[in-house]
Order: structure tokens, then C-alpha cells, then sequence
């Protein structure tokens, strides 16, 4: 156990003159070292260089040795460490590299260099991210907006067609009769007749390069909204110009390519473009995720805030919709919307579903953060 213990801090410590194990690798032990030590202590080992087979070959050997958690881990440290953006334009490349989020979020930023003959290949990357991310978020973002939704269109003494008996024989158990068996319905519950859209959503995304991540989750969100007739989504984005991306919700690595991150900011122009294309503000929920960080006209940006707030549009600002940690973020602006009601916090993609749930049922959202998200 102690020569194992030893050989584990030989790893982590590089392996050099200095490092005091006086531990003995293995061949196996040796290509794990190489493998990270190409990443880690490139400056005394040159790295992996600029060639497309090497760092695939260095690909399959991390894949060889780590779990897939850690792969992605030394992956992603590799791509900043030593700039190894411009190889994921490589067919090679982007056959042997393991997909996330992170990954996704570079390759939206190089979109336009991706040679064409290359394009499909990354699409296919970006859609096996896309694929996991709808069937694991899919299901509980339906299920919360639809239920938040037919609670909240549920009315006493419905007709008999629109009685929910299950909710309705829970509310009269008090009124089992065992003489007869039975249970008196005092009391009906039911659901009232549903226009083709209860609810308007509208996701604006700041997609300057900081929030990569943040717009992958939202397009994924936003194609899962727009799967649910009972409300009406529509996909914004914006740095400096706005876009307005509706029609690809169809297809979220569509979406997801018709972004292009990067560039400047102008918060203001976004929420006019916004503003304009509301049509029933009390029944919209708009969710702005962007760090705040506005390069246009400050003062308009907040003239607009309170506009919307003004007119009865539910508004809530995520500075984050990721499991990136505490983002950066305007704390400045973050605090004006604070003193107008606005719900200004960073939101995982696990606790999204039941935020939407909530705005939706027009609950209390500050209630909401102080039991879901911890400070």
C-alpha cells in the first residue's frame, strides 16, 4: 500500500529530481505519466505540439486510463493550456475527442473557421452532446410546466368532462360515507378549457464568449419549451446585434450553430427587440441570461428593466444556467434589479425545470431561491 501511495504522489508530482518519492513506474505507470505530463508540465516537455495524429493518439491513451468525468477534465485543460483550438477544425480531431458542453462551447466560437468539408463531423460531435442533454433534461421540464400549468388553470364545479377526479376524490376523502361506500363530492376539482397557449416565454441570451456554456443549456431548454403546445417560446440572442432564433427550436444543433459567441454586449438593444414582440405581458416569463456586463447604454438598460417590470412582464435574470460554480457578473446592476423585484441569481440546469414551474404559477420567486438555490 505504501509503494502504491508513493506512485500515486509520483504522478501528481511530475516526476523530477525533486520530487522526493524515490518511486519506480511500471510501463503502463510511464504512459499514464507521459500522458499527463504532456498536458501539465508542457513547458518542460514541449507538450503535444501542432500535429492533429499526435494529440489523437494522446486522445485514446487519457481515454485508456481515466474515467470519462476525467477525460473531459484533462480534455478541456489541454484545449486552454496549449491552445489547441484550432486542431478541433481537424477531421481527425473531432473524430477522436470526447463531447461535452465545454467542448460544444469551443467549437460554436470557431463555427465560421470549420472548413466545410469538416462541418458535418463537428455537427455530429455537437449532437451527441445535444442527445444526452435532451434525455436526461427533457422529461423533468415538461413535466414541471405542464403540471405548473394545469394547476394553475384548475377551477372548482367544472363540467363533467373536465373533472380531475384523482385531485377531486383526494379533496372529499373527509366525506366517505361506509354505510354506502361511497364519497360525497362535495367539492369538484377540474381543469377549465386551455387556449393553444397558456404562457409566453421568451429566453434572451447574451452570447458573448463568456456565457458558452450558459447558451448551450438555454437552446436546449428553449427546444424543450418549445415541445409543449400550452406554451408559446421564442429564442433570442445578442451581442452587439440582436437575432432572433425561433425558428431553429425545431432543432437545437441548428440553434446551437446559428450562435455565434463572442463580441460585445449591448443589453439595452436586446430588451427593446424583446419588448417589442410581447404581445401579452402579463402572461410572459422572460429570462435574460447574461453577466450584466452591458457595453451599450447603461441607463437605457435600466430604463428598460422597469419598463418591463412596469407592464406586468415577469422577469428574471440568470447570470448563469450552468455547473460552471459562481460566474462573474455586474454586481452593480445585479442590484438595481434587486431594488425593482427582479430575481437576479445563477441557476444549475438540474433546478431550471422547477424555476420555470414557478414563474409560470406566478409563485414567489424570491420564496423559490431561498429554498432551491443555496447562497
Amino acid at each position: 500500500m505504501e509503494e502504491e501511495y508513493l506512485k500515486r504522489w509520483r504522478l501528481i508530482l511530475g516526476g523530477n529530481e525533486a520530487d522526493g518519492t524515490g518511486a519506480t513506474l511500471n510501463l503502463e505507470e510511464q504512459r499514464i505519466d507521459q500522458s499527463l505530463e504532456a498536458v501539465y508540465n508542457s513547458d518542460r516537455r514541449g507538450g503535444l505540439g501542432s500535429s492533429a495524429p499526435k494529440v489523437s493518439r494522446w486522445l485514446g491513451d487519457i481515454r485508456e486510463f481515466f474515467p470519462q468525468t476525467v477525460v473531459q477534465v484533462i480534455q478541456r485543460d489541454a484545449i486552454k493550456r496549449l491552445n489547441l483550438t484550432s486542431l478541433l477544425t481537424e477531421k481527425e480531431m473531432l473524430e477522436t475527442v470526447v463531447p461535452d458542453v465545454h467542448l460544444v462551447a469551443t467549437l460554436m466560437s470557431l463555427s465560421r473557421v470549420i472548413p466545410e468539408k469538416n462541418k458535418e463531423m463537428a455537427r455530429q460531435v455537437v449532437r451527441k452532446v445535444v442527445d444526452e442533454l435532451l434525455r436526461k433534461l427533457s422529461a423533468p421540464t415538461q413535466q414541471a410546466v405542464t403540471g405548473a400549468l394545469n394547476r394553475s388553470s384548475r377551477r372548482r364545479n367544472p363540467r363533467y368532462n373536465e373533472i380531475d377526479w384523482k385531485t377531486t376524490i383526494t379533496k372529499n376523502l373527509k366525506n366517505y360515507q361506509p354505510d354506502y361506500k361511497t364519497i360525497i363530492p362535495e367539492v369538484r376539482i377540474g381543469y377549465g378549457r386551455k387556449r393553444k397557449a397558456m404562457k409566453d416565454i421568451i429566453l434572451c441570451l447574451d452570447q458573448s464568449g463568456s456565457m458558452g456554456t450558459s447558451v448551450i443549456y438555454s437552446g436546449i431548454f428553449g427546444s424543450v419549451l418549445a415541445s409543449i403546445p400550452a406554451v408559446s417560446t421564442r429564442m433570442v440572442v445578442f451581442d452587439t446585434a440582436v437575432v432572433d432564433l425561433t425558428d431553429d427550436l425545431q432543432d437545437p444543433v441548428d440553434l446551437l450553430f446559428g450562435v455565434q459567441l463572442g463580441g460585445g454586449t449591448d443589453i439595452a438593444r436586446a430588451l427593446t427587440y424583446c419588448q417589442g414582440v410581447i404581445t401579452r405581458p402579463q402572461d410572459t416569463v422572460l429570462v435574460l441570461v447574461t453577466d450584466l456586463y452591458e457595453g451599450g447604454d447603461e441607463r437605457e438598460m435600466r430604463k428598460k428593466f422597469v419598463s418591463l417590470v412596469n407592464n406586468g412582464v415577469q422577469l428574471i435574470v440568470l447570470p448563469a444556467l450552468n455547473d460552471d460554480g459562481a460566474p462573474s457578473y455586474d454586481k452593480d446592476h445585479a442590484e438595481f434589479l434587486a431594488n425593482i423585484g427582479v430575481p437576479t441569481f445563477a441557476c444549475t440546469p438540474d433546478k431550471f425545470p422547477d424555476l420555470m414551474a414557478a414563474a409560470l404559477s406566478k409563485q414567489d420567486i424570491g420564496m423559490w431561491i431561498s429554498q432551491n438555490i443555496k447562497s
